[in-house]
């Protein structure tokens, strides 16, 4: 028998109830972890700043990789330890720089993380945020020629098997999604831009990438939302990032090389998807919604996106909460109807 293979997706940047936050849907994938074999999720859902939890049978798939496994176009090669390239924009301040090669040193010395000499971008990035009518969270990148060539450099000239970014984003403490942010409303407003910069290393070079934005310490704020105290810790979010990069499974582009690994892992051997309800227009969704995996939609996940399953015809198992996805994942393995669990259960009915 196969393992069985859950997919956890939540949305970057929509304001995702669960998983809009500093690694606060990392408790979802713990839980389901462990009443899967595998759990295939993403950044968005496994970082928290400094705060990590290392899942040996969960794999960090970027938001595009993830995509293009979805759609059976790439498959996902597992690893004992990719060497993680650090590629840091020119934009950041000396001492800022200081305190992010600080950390990526640290994770090197009481993590056994195995990093290659960084690269800083020959231009600063110049990441602009931008927020969509819809409320989700996007932005700009202005020079992209500047971070793909250092990304080049790191993997032609280091050795990079994946690569960390970390860009200098704007500040605007005094900007009002920040302060929602912090207080537990609304939206992450850097998020969007977060996964431009991914996007484009992935898509560009086919190996994983994370990003981990460079900002200065904000002030201290007694009325912090829990779900967002991870990112008040410190000066950089970026151990986290390095720890999930560090195991992240390699890309395999080439889908007739399935035959010749066999610990390979592709989108046919998914048997569950778990995804918010409002936002199910995603492209790994619309991917899914034609395979055989059981799409479960959690209600009380709201986002921003107001995109139910319904209209788009894919057929999910709507489902209240993550406690009630993990008793249909249970259900699922076991090989049993999660409906009959219910007193009131309806005779069968003859087709007509």
């Amino acid at each position: 028998m196969s393992p069985f293979t859950v997919v956890l997706i939540v949305p970057t940047g929509v304001g995702a109830a669960i998983g809009g936050y500093a690694g606060d849907a990392l408790p979802v994938a713990k839980a389901i972890a462990k009443i899967c074999d595998r759990l295939i999720t993403h950044p968005n859902v496994l970082n928290g700043a400094q705060l990590y939890w290392p899942l040996d049978n969960t794999f960090y798939v970027e938001g595009y990789g993830l995509d293009r496994f979805a759609a059976q176009e790439w498959g996902l090669r597992p690893v004992r330890q990719n060497r993680v390239g650090l590629l840091l924009d020119r934009g950041i301040e000396p001492e800022l720089r200081l305190r992010h090669l600080q950390a990526a040193d640290a994770t090197r010395a009481t993590l056994g993380l195995n990093l290659t000499d960084y690269v800083v971008s020959d231009a600063p990035l110049e990441v602009e945020l931008r927020a969509s009518d819809s409320g989700a969270s996007w932005g700009t990148i202005g020079n992209p020629g500047s971070l793909l060539r250092a990304a080049d450099k790191l993997i032609n000239q280091g050795g990079a098997e994946a690569i960390a970014v970390v860009a200098r984003f704007p500040d605007d403490l005094d900007s009002l999604a920040l302060q929602n942010y912090r207080h537990g409303e609304g939206v992450d407003h850097l998020a969007g831009a977060e996964a431009i910069i991914s996007h484009l290393i992935v898509r560009n070079f086919q190996i994983p990438a994370a990003h981990a934005p460079a900002l200065m310490p904000l002030p201290v704020d007694s009325e912090v939302s829990p779900r967002a105290a991870a990112e008040e810790l410190g000066y950089t979010f970026l151990p986290c990032v390095l720890v999930g990069l560090s195991r992240a499974p390699q890309f395999m582009t080439n889908f007739q090389s399935r035959d010749h690994n066999h610990n390979s892992i592709w989108a046919e051997s998914v048997d569950a998807v778990i995804v918010p309800y409002s936002a199910c227009g995603g492209s790994a969704i619309m991917s899914f919604s034609n395979s055989s995996a059981q799409i479960i939609a959690v209600e009380a996940n709201s986002t921003q996106m107001q995109v139910p399953p319904e209209p788009l015809g894919i057929k999910v198992t709507k489902v209240k909460n993550y406690l009630e996805a993990l008793g249909v994942l249970v259900a699922h393995r076991a090989g049993i109807d999660f409906r009959v669990l219910n007193p009131s259960l309806s005779s069968l009915r003859c087709l007509s």
